[in-house]
Order: C-alpha cells, then sequence, then structure tokens
C-alpha cells in the first residue's frame, strides 16, 4: 500500500475555519498508540484509534521495562494493574562462553522513580491492561478492523485519513495524526520519511517458553558473550522464560537441539513440562527515521525508531515518545501554544532514542563479537572495562541520559555533579493532606514547581501562568529527599514540564527561572486554540463513507 504524501511545504499552523472532526487520530492500537490516547484523554484531548486488526496479538513480544517508563504508567492510571502483572528483574549479567561472569549491572527494588528498576511483563497482558483503560475513558474511541490507506495533510488544513472496513472506506480529518503503527508505517510513508541505518542487522531465534521444571535463574537478564552462539535468557513471570539465540543455519529448533541449547539452565527430560509458547525468528535491526514530523503528521514507537532488543528499551522508547508529544500537543489544541512547542518533540526524542540505540548495538557487539575484523580487539577491550571501578554502576545509571539543550531544557554549566535539568525528576513517597502517596499522583498532570521555600510574588506569578501546582519541599514527609535533591542541584526551586522533566531552576539565592526567555514565547501564545466540534456532531458526521 502507497500512502499518500504530505507536499514538503505545508504550512505548520492549521486553518481556523476548516474545523477538523476529530482533534487526534491514532494510527496503530499498540502499546505506544493506545499510552499515548489515554495521556491526551488525561488533558482534556479526544482522540479516535484505529487499528486493522481486531484485538490483542496473543503471542509474548515485549517483555522488559524500567522505571521511568512505569512511571507514565502512572501518568495514565493503570500502575496498579501492571504491578499485579510485573514482576522485578534483579539487573543485566554479562557472561562469557562458560557462563563465567564478565560483568553485573545491578537494578535495585526500589529505584529513585519509586518502582523497580526493571520489571519484567509479558505484552499481551500489559496490551489488555491498557485496552480496558481506554474502554472506560470516554475521550477514547477504538475502532478495530480499520486499516489506514491513505494520510495526507492539503495545504494547512485538517490531516485526511482513509480508512477501510467491512461497512467500506471512511475518509476523517484530524487535527492531529499519531503514526503508531509499527516499523512498515504507512505514516512513515506519508511524511516521506526514509530510515537511517546505524549499523546493526542480525537474524535470531526467540523462543518463548512456560513450565514447571526448576530453572537455574538469577532472576535478571543473562546476555551470553559468545561469538559463535551469543544468547539471552530471562525469567519473565511464574512459570514463563525467553530465551534468544543467533544460530548460524536459522533452522526451526528440533527436540534434541533445544534441549542442548537450554542444557545450562534447565534440564529437559523427554516428555517433560516444557511447553514452547512461540519459537519465532526474528532480524533485529539499528535504524531510526531521519524524520519524526511533517506538518501535523508524527512518528511515535517503531515507526521513528528501531532497536536490538539487548538493554530491553523498544517499548520503552515508544513510552517515552507518547509521553513527550502528548503534553504539548495538547497544549497546542487545548490552550492554543506556539506551534514551535511541536518542534520539540523530535529535537528532544530523537538524540535519546539515538544513544539508547546506540547502547543497544554496542551490547550486541559485546555478545556477538561484532561483523568485522575489530571484533576480538572489541571483546579485549570489553572484559578490560567491566573491571574498572565504578564503570558498571555508571553504565546502569545513564541508561537514559538527559534531554539534550533547547528551549524546553535549560541547561547549566557546571563544574562536577550532575545537572538535573532535562531529566525526570525524582519520585519518592510523600506525606500531603494526610495521604500518603506517590509525588506524581500530588502534582497532577500539568506543569509542578518543586520549591524549598515560599515562591516571591514575582515568581507566583509566572508559574501561576503556566497554571503550575506549588509544592513546598520542606512541608513533605519525604525523608528529605527533595529537599536534598534541590541541594544539590544548587537550587531554590525546579520547574517541572507535564512529564515530570525538569524544565529550569531558580538558582540558590536566584529570582528569576534562568530560560524564562526561551521557554515563555512556546508557552504563552495569544492564539486561540482550534475549534472542535461537539460530542455530538463528532458522532454524526465523523464518518464519510463511500459505500452507503
Amino acid at each position: 500500500m502507497t500512502a499518500e504524501r504530505i507536499p514538503p511545504d505545508v504550512p505548520a499552523v492549521a486553518v481556523e475555519h476548516t474545523p477538523p472532526d476529530v482533534p487526534v487520530v491514532i494510527v496503530g492500537a499498540g502499546p505506544v498508540g493506545v499510552t499515548a490516547a489515554l495521556l491526551l484523554a488525561r488533558r482534556g484531548v479526544r482522540t479516535l484509534v484505529l487499528e486493522r486488526h481486531h484485538g490483542v496479538y496473543p503471542l509474548p513480544r515485549a517483555v522488559a521495562t524500567d522505571d521511568e517508563v512505569r512511571r507514565i504508567l502512572q501518568a495514565v492510571g493503570v500502575h496498579e494493574e501492571f504491578a499485579a502483572i510485573a514482576r522485578p528483574a534483579r539487573g543485566l549479567r554479562l557472561l562469557d562462553a562458560r557462563h563465567r561472569v564478565l560483568a553485573e549491572f545491578s537494578r535495585t527494588a526500589h529505584g529513585t522513580h519509586g518502582y523497580p528498576q526493571t520489571s519484567m511483563f509479558d505484552q499481551p497482558e500489559l496490551e489488555q491492561v491498557l485496552r480496558t483503560a481506554l474502554a472506560r475513558t470516554p475521550e477514547c474511541e477504538l475502532r478495530g478492523g480499520a486499516e489506514v490507506t491513505a494520510v495526507a495533510q492539503d495545504g494547512a488544513g485538517p490531516v485526511r485519513v482513509v480508512y477501510r472496513d467491512d461497512r467500506g472506506e471512511h475518509e476523517v480529518r484530524a487535527a492531529a495524526v499519531l503514526g503508531c503503527d509499527g516499523a512498515n508505517s504507512l505514516a512513515r510513508q506519508a511524511i516521506d520519511a526514509t530510515w537511517e541505518d546505524l549499523r546493526f542487522e542480525e537474524t535470531w531465534t526467540v523462543i518463548d517458553v512456560r513450565t514447571s521444571l526448576p530453572v537455574r535463574s538469577w532472576e535478571g537478564v543473562e546476555q551470553i558473550c559468545d561469538p559463535h552462539r551469543p544468547g539471552t535468557f530471562m525469567r519473565v513471570g511464574e512459570d514463563r522464560y525467553r530465551w534468544e539465540f543467533r544460530l548460524p543455519d536459522g533452522a526451526e529448533l528440533d527436540e534434541e537441539r533445544l534441549r542442548q541449547l537450554v542444557a545450562p539452565w534447565v534440564d529437559l527430560a523427554p516428555g517433560a513440562d516444557f511447553e514452547v509458547v512461540r519459537q519465532a525468528q526474528y532480524t533485529f535491526r539499528a535504524r531510526i527515521a531521519d524524520r519524526w514530523r511533517r506538518g501535523r503528521v508524527f512518528l511515535l514507537g517503531d515507526a521513528a525508531h528501531l532497536t536490538p532488543p539487548f538493554i530491553g528499551q523498544g517499548l520503552c522508547a515508544g513510552l517515552r515518545d507518547a509521553y513527550n508529544l502528548s503534553w504539548k500537543l495538547a497544549r497546542i489544541l487545548r490552550q492554543g501554544g506556539d506551534e514551535r512547542l511541536l518542534d520539540t518533540y523530535e529535537s528532544e526524542r530523537k538524540p535519546h532514542a539515538r544513544h539508547v540505540i546506540r547502547l543497544a548495538v554496542a551490547m550486541g557487539w559485546a555478545m556477538t563479537g561484532g561483523q568485522d575484523g575489530a571484533a576480538a580487539l572489541r571483546r579485549g577491550a570489553l572484559n578490560a572495562a567491566v573491571r574498572i571501578p565504578g564503570l558498571t554502576d555508571r553504565a546502569a545509571r545513564d541508561l537514559s541520559p538527559a534531554l539534550t539543550a533547547g528551549p524546553l531544557v535549560r541547561r547549566r554549566f557546571r563544574i562536577g555533579g550532575r545537572d538535573p535539568v532535562g531529566r525526570l525528576c525524582p519520585q519518592p513517597w510523600v506525606t500531603a493532606d494526610g495521604r500518603r502517596v506517590r509525588l506524581d499522583d500530588l502534582l497532577g498532570d500539568g506543569f509542578a514547581v518543586l520549591t524549598a521555600a515560599p515562591l516571591s510574588p514575582w515568581l507566583r506569578t509566572v508559574t501561576d501562568s503556566l497554571g503550575a501546582r506549588t509544592v513546598l519541599v520542606t512541608a513533605l514527609d519525604d525523608d528529605g529527599r527533595l529537599a536534598a535533591w534541590l541541594r544539590a542541584a544548587h537550587a531554590d526551586a525546579a520547574l517541572l514540564r507535564p512529564d515530570r522533566i525538569v524544565m529550569d531552576l531558580v538558582p540558590a539565592g536566584g529570582r528569576d527561572f534562568g530560560g524564562r526567555a526561551d521557554w515563555a514565547p512556546l508557552l504563552h501564545t495569544t492564539r486561540a486554540p482550534l475549534p472542535f466540534p461537539s460530542q455530538r456532531t463528532v458522532e454524526t458526521s465523523l464518518l464519510r463513507s463511500s459505500t452507503p
């Protein structure tokens, strides 16, 4: 299917005299698309989610997430349901061909963000949790069996989306379209985006198993760094396990060969309880789209980037995309924010995704020895590097880097220490109004200010103009963690974006946020928000069908 292209000269601002039928159309109802819909709904933005399949794909795929991403699941209101299906993991081990430990990247069960730093889960269960939340959210509508065939933006008007289902072909106009439609994205074709190859491509066999046998598990992820037979092993659930192997011939495994491969972890006798839930071949690739946006069409998740799975960040990256874009798009649509705000989606997320992909590629090289003449040198460098004191701790800590500097990330020059700007703030448990809650639940869905002292009238005016909630950290029963965090940053106050990234600081003894001249013009504007028809009008006029 060839997508209609969006002309390269499409102006950025939509025309207000041709209102769209619906604020946002989301193409794809995987975890990224549904999360984006739920996040937009939290900010009052209605969405139509179009998915060509009727139900959740039943077989396992993604199996790991980190504590930052669990905050996103908290933001959409499903963290308790996710906790019921998730299993904390101890971290990552690199093993040599004899299964001796080369390096260990430990992860704690109580991280900075209030959750286990690594959690294992079954993707179909996560998708069902998200779909259930979507079904109870009136701002979201999911249409299964709806295959999108065209995405196009004519001039400066709404984006036109054509899809077909068992009733025929339909067209809907949207103020924005989010392409969450995977590696073969039609939305990516529509904006003429192409892949940049980050030079990793290998075919691996993935085996998901359910068994009651005693499996020798470290309760974390094990990467076998053997260029002749690299592999990955992890415990996913109570009786669920996954093995991944790069095999020379790619043939489907018979029972004897499977027994040999899993022998280091489990003794597999004939007729034992060992159910192969899925055996599949995957080509692991490292790619990133050269553009993530044109006009009001955006790419998220696998439509924008592909990563090898070796550090468990594939799905995580897509959910970070949704968290970053949703509040910005909502501010444009609901509050008339400056259109340039949307430019920061790609400028912030693309370097972050590229960094994570390169880490995954480096891990793949460590496991496989790479694919060129320098493989032996790399293996030797790895063996030496993992013996440097503190290196593994720093590597684990920096898995998710700070966002690059920009109008919404006011970075400072610092000597020593880490600048918190561009990073998520910590999330301790706090007591407020007699309730014990996680910090994000106290802060709500908008901007927030964490301050060590009452704000001056001038600063109060600035924060009120953002609709920011101000929280005096010394009044919270959090064991002094947030106050200590501000002191370490040499700051009196921190301004948090709706995605809980630290946007700016009031330096110790200062009178104002250092970057207000950069971010204020994007967040404050006299342009009116886009008009949208009422819910009743949408229900009666949304579909323009080519069949009666």
